[in-house]
């Protein structure tokens, strides 16, 4: 593998095991539909936790993030969208050749998962070496690092007056919850939804309810202070369900008897996402859309067919980043999509602070702020 430069990158070994930031690692040449990135700040999701801990599995040695921003420093000669200088916030890669792609759902790419979750590169290369032995990548992008190489697919463009220190978890949690509701459930006004779990991507997920006019949006979890952010951000209502006998009962009751037309369920928990199918109104939907191993017991006749109800799953969000990531920027500007109360900034150094305080929910969207020195506007 041709080598361009060396980085600084935080490196996790071996399932579970802790990051470590190096400077050695040895970062790919460009392609010539590549951009060269310099990282300025990168969200922490809880994919990147599942990936960690061996949840879902890629490879060990591994440069993990997928959630990142930054400043274009150069580009391949087949890139016609960006130039150098341009800032960019960076997500999935979609081939743009597949019958999926074609049809304008990439989240369905038929090479998802070789192009995202395989460890290398599209092209089957290295995206990271480190003592001339393979390190592997995530969705072909790795924004724990100072500098990366994406290709054109990856990025989207933003303008240059947005701090960019925020903007990268809109790359993967915020369109995700929010897409999973625009783009998938699609409630139409005076619809009701309930969202179950407010992390990031319940809270994105909660916005785009109140967004699209759904007159119920239930917000549900077991920490008060979450459930009052919830409320800040547009939930009509708010459930602690440690508090209650019966959470379906709960929502049924605010529904008048009736349950919800939609909910998400963004825990991975058994025993909560059957409560989100319980929770619906006859001919409701329940999205099921958490990085999670867990399964559920599913009658499909008593849970499902008698009152018409649907599962379904669905892939971050549904959403076309170049389409949709421009969309939460504007919804944000018009105070409808406040994602900025749920982050906290961290230095690049207290990564593993900052992904124990995701993992705990302390800290709603840990954002590591790679370039200490940028300026927000320049």
């Amino acid at each position: 593998m041709p080598i361009i430069m060396k980085i600084k990158a935080a490196v996790v070994d071996k399932q579970s095991a802790d990051f470590e930031i190096r400077d050695d690692v040895e970062l790919a040449e460009m392609g010539p539909d590549d951009l060269q990135v310099h990282m300025v700040a990168s969200g922490i999701c809880h994919s990147d936790e599942a990936l960690r801990t061996g949840v879902a599995v890629i490879d060990y040695p591994i440069v993990l993030g997928h959630e990142g921003s930054g400043i274009v420093e150069k580009v391949g000669p087949e890139v016609t969208q960006f130039k150098p200088g341009d800032h960019v916030v960076l997500s999935f890669y979609g081939c743009g050749n597949c019958k999926s792609c074609l049809k304008g759902i990439p989240t369905q790419c038929e090479n998802y998962a070789a192009n995202n979750l395989s460890g290398v590169r599209p092209d089957g290369t290295a995206h990271f070496t480190e003592n001339g032995h393979k390190v592997a990548d995530m969705f072909d992008q790795s924004s724990f690092t100072s500098t990366t190489v994406v290709r054109e697919r990856n990025a989207v463009k933003v303008d240059k007056d947005l701090d960019l220190r925020g903007l990268g978890p809109l790359g993967c949690g915020y369109v995700t919850g929010s897409g999973t509701v625009l783009n998938t459930l699609k409630p139409k006004p005076g619809d009701t939804i309930a969202v179950f779990g407010t992390g990031a991507v319940g809270l994105a997920a909660m916005m785009a309810g109140r967004i699209s006019g759904c007159t119920k949006v239930i917000a549900i979890d077991i920490v008060d202070s979450r459930l009052k952010l919830a409320k800040e951000l547009g939930a009509t209502d708010t459930i602690n369900s440690k508090n209650v006998d019966d959470v379906v009962k709960a929502v049924q009751d605010l529904t008048g008897g009736y349950g919800v037309n939609y909910a998400v369920d963004t825990t991975g928990v058994a025993s909560v996402i059957s409560s989100s199918i319980n929770a619906l109104a006859q001919g409701g939907t329940s999205a099921a859309i958490a990085v999670t191993n867990h399964h559920i017991d599913l009658d499909t006749w008593n849970d499902l067919c008698v009152n018409d109800k649907s599962v379904i799953g669905v892939n971050m969000g549904d959403s076309i980043p170049q389409v949709d990531i421009p969309r939460l920027i504007e919804f944000s500007k018009l105070g409808m999509f406040d994602y900025q109360k749920t982050e906290k900034f961290y230095k690049f150094s207290q990564i593993n602070e900052a992904n124990a305080d995701s993992v705990s929910g302390k800290t709603i969207k840990p954002v590591l702020v790679i370039d200490e020195d940028y300026v927000p506007g320049k």
